[in-house]
């Protein structure tokens, strides 16, 4: 079911699984834009991050996106070749303490799967691909982080290479959250080839990035915030050339832009432009970033905004220092969408409970460290799906949970979760293309056991049972005196070993006495 990082954290009733500790000192965040990669080492001095080392690489993956969606050979080799250098600065560093997160060419690249498979290997860590919300939603915790504290509303914008993100928030809370499939990188190649730049040119790119804005403007537009702030590279860049060229104390202007905008168009050409604090590997993007940000101020009524180099990796790391310290925003995403979508609490404890006892007896004690988390998020949403309708509802639970946007989770944390909802009854053979492995497999099958023991939703307890692994698949024993009381208990058990069998999986269910059964 693919692998993701260890767990350490508290979540929804789990608060006896792992005792607590800040398990390190040195902590990484890795970013994979669209634009550029980097790489963020902080050590954690009072639960707060300070910067050790800091590399940023222009990698342009955007750049190597094809038009059939697949990442070009020399952008991947390129991609790679930055990931080693990073693999050999993290050497030393736990796995664990680093978290690397892929953003919007690689949530669109076809063949990213196949990249991502060689990236891991050199950069030693598992590679997240975040949503597009999820990445907004940690752009505007690194940006707040960074700022002074104020009781007014902020709009964050972040313009990367592949994607634009725009935030309200007040406080450290993000209110409204967009993600808009535009970026520095990708407007660059599509409307200045090459680097030309011409009146006409410029304008489709504004008119194109103003469609694009469209959605959000009731949402978005001055007197919804009180304060604009542009975060990362695209801003910083804008911000640096007003500065030096006398057009802002400090941050973006419109007048500024008006400025920018009249100067590449005499220019004719972004390499061409000659202005002081113009780097030479900002200019190939310059006028794809500075299109979009025209737009964004015109659209959404902006005339200053300040800029920060804080954004997404250090999101990254304050979210990390959130899970080390018990305050996962995850585990407040189950809770919000149990109660939005009206779960039984009570047979989620029931189901939770018993599916941990059988993946503590049958799992290794890292797998366990590592998935039990997700299984009592799982056990806590796996009815949610009857909101919708009772038939079918673990088709609906799994549903939600692939579409929804969902706070702190990645890509990869959601279809495991959604994964294990759709399998949880019924036929295995319908999800075999979601699930790899005997671990991955052993997770359903103590998740399909829980559900089936308590469907009587009684608070009776469980029988006395052993869940085992073995080459050729599972067997559970069980008490044989239990097994004769509960004919439908025992009917629904032989169905689920024909279940397995259709799959090419043993799944033994054996009668023994019942002081011959570890006590729950």
């Amino acid at each position: 079911m693919g692998h993701l990082p260890g767990v350490f954290f508290d979540t929804v009733g789990l608060s006896d699984l792992f005792p607590f500790k800040m398990p390190h000192s040195i902590i990484a965040a890795v970013d994979l834009g669209s634009n550029s990669f980097r790489l963020q080492v902080s050590r954690v001095i009072q639960g707060q991050p300070y910067t050790l080392d800091s590399i940023k690489e222009t990698v342009r993956l955007a750049a190597g996106l094809q038009p059939d969606k697949t990442l070009s050979e020399t952008s991947q080799h390129r991609a790679l070749a930055c990931l080693k250098r990073f693999g050999e600065r993290l050497r030393g560093v736990p796995p664990e303490a680093v978290r690397a997160v892929g953003t919007n060419t690689l949530r669109v690249a076809k063949n990213a799967s196949r990249f991502l498979e060689q990236a891991e290997a050199l950069l030693g860590v598992p590679i997240e691909i975040i949503a597009g919300h999820e990445e907004a939603r940690l752009i505007f915790t690194g940006v707040v982080h960074s700022l002074p504290r104020t009781s007014g509303r902020r709009l964050v914008v972040d313009i990367g290479g592949g994607s634009t993100e725009l935030i309200i928030g007040r406080g450290l809370n993000p209110q409204f959250m967009e993600s808009l499939y535009m970026g520095c990188v990708s407007y660059s190649t599509r409307f200045f080839p090459e680097g030309k730049v011409t009146a006409k040119l410029f304008r489709a790119a504004e008119l194109a990035a103003a469609t694009e804005l469209q959605v959000l403007i009731r949402k978005f537009r001055a007197g919804h915030w009180d304060q604009a702030v542009g975060s990362s590279g695209t801003a910083r860049a804008l911000a640096e050339l007003l500065e030096q060229n006398g057009f802002a104390g400090q941050g973006i202007t419109a007048a500024g832009l008006d400025f920018l905008r009249t100067r590449l168009i005499e220019a004719g050409d972004s390499r061409q432009l000659n202005l002081p604090g113009l780097r030479p590997d900002r200019a190939p993007v310059l006028p794809g970033g500075m299109a979009i940000m025209y737009s964004v101020f015109h659209e959404l009524g902006i005339r200053e905004m300040q800029t920060t180099d804080s954004g997404l990796r250090e999101g990254v790391l304050y979210e990390m220092l959130g899970r080390f310290e018990h305050k996962d925003i995850r585990a407040a995403t189950v809770r919000a969408f149990a109660q939005r979508y009206e779960a039984d609490l009570r047979q989620s404890r029931r189901v939770e409970g018993l599916c941990l006892t059988l993946f503590r007896q049958a799992a290794s004690p890292d797998n366990y460290k590592q998935y039990a988390t997700y299984m009592a998020w799982a056990a806590t949403l796996h009815e949610i799906g009857m909101s919708i309708a009772h038939g079918g509802y673990h088709k609906h639970s799994a549903y939600i949970i692939d579409n929804a946007d969902m706070p702190g989770f990645s890509k990869p944390e959601q279809a495991m979760i959604g994964a294990l909802l759709q399998s949880q009854r019924g036929r295995l053979t319908k999800v075999a293309n979601r699930i790899t492995g005997r671990d991955g497999w052993l997770m359903v099958l103590c998740l399909r056991l829980a559900v089936l023991f308590h469907r009587d939703r009684s608070d009776i307890a469980a029988p006395r049972v052993r869940l085992a692994l073995h080459r050729h698949g599972f067997t559970l024993d069980i008490g044989t005196a239990w097994l004769s009381k509960n004919t439908l208990t025992q009917a629904n058990l032989e169905s689920e070993v024909r279940y397995w069998q259709a799959l090419g999986l043993s799944f033994q269910v054996r009668a023994v006495p019942v002081a011959k059964l570890p006590r729950r």
